[in-house]
């Protein structure tokens, strides 16, 4: 279980951003391992042909070999405020700028730690030199016009929609409840945000901000990146509203299915198993094996109040009952 613990200044300066470079790095990791997009299909062969650039080369060195998850957060820095241009200009500004330190403890230290194979000589060679970050800099933002450029338009279309989703959760319900929502493997103490994990992890933000960050191109998974408090970034996947009129319960129905189709349409408000157990006349053990489909597919948020723990309707799948 990761905990991060936020405290009222962090909260207060908790935001929504989008992050070019994250995806330039989804992006990237897609073209590099010769896959296809679910969505987006064949990155194309502009995409594939900037991969024999040296410094996009270099790039790839340092993204996660087949069963590790580990990227130095280095290659992906904190959206800071402004449009997407601007965000993009600070981000790479941001790589050139990493202090020798990080790159020894992300890099050299950090790939060894989690991935368990050496570094490659020439990323050894030149994280050793202090000549890296210039050249991962270069290669991403090089990747980015290159390879992604185009097409961005349609990816910052369904981000700048889930940022205003999620805004007008915060304006109608607060922080606490678009936190409890952000994904299946997240939730909202009151006073931390917890994340279903391997890892155990508890850091202290006090007096940092965090940023949540919807991702386009990373379709399912919720990650983070944690080696330094002031970079704490949480990545999630967008979720874009569909685009008219209310769905018909018979057709939710056939979606998800009678049972829970009756549960997702009680969970405007927080419930428990054992309250909707009684509402819906079912088992307790039936309600919580639906519930728990319903919360892997990321239709439900679950939060603890007390001994209790809480279901709710999620956005996504608020968007489901009602599209527009």
């Amino acid at each position: 279980m990761i905990r991060l613990e936020f405290g009222v200044r962090t909260l207060g300066r908790t935001r929504l951003s989008v992050s070019p470079v994250a995806e330039a790095v989804e992006w990237l990791k897609l073209v590099a391992d010769g896959r296809r997009h679910p969505v987006f299909g064949d990155p194309g062969p502009a995409a594939r042909g900037v991969l024999r650039h040296p410094d996009v080369a270099l790039v790839v060195d340092l993204l996660p070999p087949a069963g590790r998850d580990y990227t130095p957060d280095l290659l992906t820095p904190k959206p800071r405020t402004g449009s997407w241009k601007e965000i993009l200009h600070t981000q790479i500004a941001e790589i050139e700028a990493t202090g020798q330190d990080d790159v020894d403890a992300q890099v050299l230290s950090g790939l060894q730690k989690h991935w368990g194979r050496p570094l490659s000589p020439r990323v050894r060679r030149l994280a050793e030199s202090g000549r890296l970050q210039p050249r991962l800099a270069a290669g991403l933002d090089r990747f980015w016009h290159e390879a992604l450029h185009d097409g961005w338009p349609s990816l910052q279309s369904v981000l700048d929609d889930d940022i205003a989703g999620r805004s007008k959760i915060i304006a109608e319900h607060g922080v606490g409840r678009m936190l409890s929502e952000v994904h299946p493997r997240a939730g909202w103490s009151g006073d931390a945000l917890t994340i279903d994990s391997r890892y155990d992890i508890t850091l202290d933000l006090t007096d940092h901000d965090v940023v949540l960050t919807p991702t386009v191109l990373n379709r399912t998974e919720l990650m983070f990146q944690l080696d330094d408090a002031a970079q704490v970034t949480v990545y999630y996947p967008a979720c874009r509203a569909g685009v008219t009129g209310r769905r018909d319960p018979a057709e939710l129905t056939e979606v998800v299915g009678t049972a829970r189709a009756a549960l997702l349409a009680d969970l405007g408000v927080a419930r428990s198993t054992a309250e909707l157990a009684g509402r819906h006349s079912v088992a307790a053990s039936t309600v919580s094996y639906h519930l728990g489909a319903l919360h892997r597919a990321g239709l439900v948020a679950r939060h603890r109040d007390g001994r209790r723990v809480l279901y709710r309707r999620t956005r996504r799948a608020d968007v489901l009952i009602d599209p527009s």
